[in-house]
């Protein structure tokens, strides 16, 4: 009655890799993963995943391959070369990016795959690991209908909003203002919390009524804890945010859309990092806010 599950081949198994396949093995798929770190191959055989000792064995029988790795080098690095995703998939097979990188890098890829019979989908997320675990990923897709909705009941295991935003790179366009978004809104929100701690307001009822009022968001939601107790170790690394932050700003000169806020808060993110706490949680823009003001850190 039902179509048996499609085996499913994962690369790259980070802080967003790790529980999005444990979330999939859940649901009953049959999961192969690799990775670099031994570490992350035996939590995904104790989880009831197979590990294999490169991408070309991984992906080898797989129905799906999905990668979820930091950049577009890293994509393009496990997707070309004889070693690759491209050399090794099957004809047919549907090759699913979610990492977040440039728009460009994704239609590069889909054309590349698409001489080789292999079929692709960037769909980046947002959620963060917190939304990685509980499988509540905001899902931005770009590729053809059809392959989406193939895909679309293995997106429903991982995510809870799923939408295809348009053809191949669309997905990524999406992420990337995704990226903007919450870069700035963090800054505000650390803005926020110096100017309030400065005042000598009780900043833990102070984030609680602005959390109830239009101020609200699902980054002061999420963020107000490391906020208040300067706990930055990383749901999402600055090194990454900066990334991103250069996507967002190359891709908008590319279409000509001015970005005033976002330049300058990539350039907080950036200056952050040469501070030394690129591997910080990105609300870690506080420090930022805190060295400006002269206040600890």
């Amino acid at each position: 009655m039902t179509h048996a599950l499609p085996k499913i081949a994962w690369i790259g198994l980070g802080i967003m890799g790790s529980p999005m396949s444990e979330n999939l093995l859940k649901a009953g798929y049959d999961v192969t993963g690799h990775t670099l770190e031994q570490d992350k191959l035996d939590r995904l055989t104790a989880a009831g995943g197979t590990a294999a000792a490169s991408v070309a064995e991984a992906v080898a029988d797989a129905d799906v391959i999905i990668t979820m790795v930091p950049a577009s080098p890293q994509v393009e690095a496990v997707a070309y070369g004889p070693g690759g995703i491209l050399e090794n998939a099957r004809a047919g097979a549907l090759l699913i990016d979610m990492s977040s990188i440039t728009p460009q890098t994704s239609v590069d890829l889909a054309a590349a795959a698409r001489d080789k019979g292999i079929r692709v989908l960037d769909a980046p997320v947002s959620g963060g690991e917190a939304g990685a675990i509980e499988a509540v990923l905001s899902i931005m897709v770009g590729g053809d209908q059809a392959d989406f909705d193939e895909a679309r009941p293995l997106f429903e295991t991982l995510g809870r909003t799923v939408v295809r935003c348009g053809p191949h790179g669309s997905g990524q366009t999406v992420k990337a203002a995704n990226q903007l978004i919450v870069a700035v809104n963090i800054q505000a929100c650390a803005e926020a919390v110096v100017f309030l701690e400065k005042s000598g307001v009780d900043l833990a009822a102070a984030l609680d009524v602005l959390a109830g009022g239009l101020a609200g968001s699902t980054v002061l939601t999420r963020k107000k804890d490391n906020f208040l107790r300067r706990d930055f170790r990383p749901g999402f690394r600055i090194d990454l945010h900066h990334k991103d932050m250069g996507i967002v700003t190359d891709a908008a000169r590319t279409v000509g859309a001015a970005l005033p806020v976002g330049a300058v808060v990539a350039q907080l993110v950036a200056s952050l990092r040469a501070q030394g706490d690129g591997g910080l949680d990105h609300s870690a823009l506080l420090r930022t806010v805190e060295r400006l003001s002269g206040t600890r850190v």
